[in-house]
């Protein structure tokens, strides 16, 4: 993994240094074999992990913001073998193609990468296991595309959060001059701050409120790092720094109570304890009201935090496999191939 000092640290042109999987760092053997997979996308590409069977429409699964596909590195291996899941690197995040320069992150363009996913693979429904950012994206597509759905599991977020309009009007403002900062810097070749491997493990920690035990953060930290070229022994974070400014707004409640009713597909809801509904829980509740009269919808809840499917997989495995095997893609779908 020898860095070309010509180099930028535009992510499609420093492929070769980055770290795709976490044994790559520890030297530990992969919980369970995948095969990095690559999908063009009009900007570049969107990498991804793929598990189990490569002759059966899999599983899609979706991730946090600011985090990975490692993010189900340890709940995957704990799925029947014979159950397929790519998981992806969302556009800025991992190992996948920054958006163009100028370009703004938001979730509703995340519509787009399930899309253009779908139409790579020939497939004409999908199955989401969606967490935290991408359980409102998956929230957003089945409500969008209630005929291409074959199942949603969202984990530890239910729907868009709503914030004051004073607040929303504040973070557009200030933001807008951040995200103007952070894009020409994204066009400099100056290497971003860099830190030892240790450092880097106590910012994801931290980052997540230690939401992530600190002893698994390597499986976030993996596809996030690349080696420094300027300081021995040292790595920094080549994600997109724009994904700090990230859009969220997704419409209002009354939009969301609308969406709640279009969504047809069955859909598991799992919430952990100790983490936050992130929003005023009166919103949470009128959705989830309106979920619940569904006949597939069905709840869970446990112990854990935030990143518990990272944390504690061991408590969520059950119900996901058994809903898994009720509503997931079936084997008889074989004309999926891979790239």
């Amino acid at each position: 993994m020898e860095s070309n000092s010509s180099s930028n640290y535009n992510d499609t042109l420093v492929m070769t240094n980055r770290y795709r999987d976490a044994s790559d760092l520890t030297g530990e053997k992969p919980l369970r074999e995948f095969a990095e997979v690559t999908i063009p996308v009009p900007w570049g590409h969107i990498s991804g992990k793929w598990y189990g069977p490569q002759t059966v429409q899999p599983i899609l699964g979706l991730h946090g913001w600011q985090d990975n596909a490692g993010t189900y590195d340890l709940l995957v291996p704990l799925f029947p073998p014979e159950v397929a899941f790519l998981s992806i690197d969302l556009p800025g995040h991992g190992l996948s193609s920054r958006l163009p320069d100028g370009c703004y992150y938001n979730t509703v363009d995340n519509l787009y990468i399930i899309r253009i996913i779908m139409k790579q693979y020939k497939w004409e429904k999908v199955s989401i296991i969606g967490h935290s950012m991408s359980a409102i994206i998956g929230f957003l597509f089945a409500a969008v595309f209630p005929d291409k759905v074959d199942m949603v599991i969202a984990i530890d977020a239910l729907k868009p959060h709503q914030r004051p309009y004073s607040s929303v009007i504040r973070t557009m403002e200030t933001r807008m001059d951040e995200f103007l900062r952070e894009d020409e810097r994204n066009r400099s070749n100056v290497e971003p701050p860099s830190y030892a491997y240790d450092e880097l493990i106590e910012r994801i920690f931290i980052g997540t409120f230690h939401s992530v035990n600190k002893n698994i953060c390597h499986h976030m930290l993996a596809r996030h790092i690349q080696k420094s070229e300027k300081y021995p022994n040292k790595y920094f974070f080549c994600r997109d720094r724009r994904l700090k400014f990230y859009n969220y707004a997704a419409g209002s409640q009354e939009l969301c109570v609308e969406m709640a009713k279009r969504i047809e597909c069955p859909y598991l809801f799992i919430k952990a304890r100790h983490s936050s509904y992130f929003e005023e829980k009166k919103y949470y509740d009128e959705v989830f009201d309106i979920l619940t009269k569904k006949p597939n919808f069905e709840y869970f809840e446990c112990d854990g935090s935030h990143h518990l499917h990272m944390n504690n997989p061991e408590l969520v495995i059950e119900p996901i496999n058994n809903f898994i095997k009720r509503f997931g893609p079936k084997p008889k779908l074989e004309k999926s191939s891979k790239l």
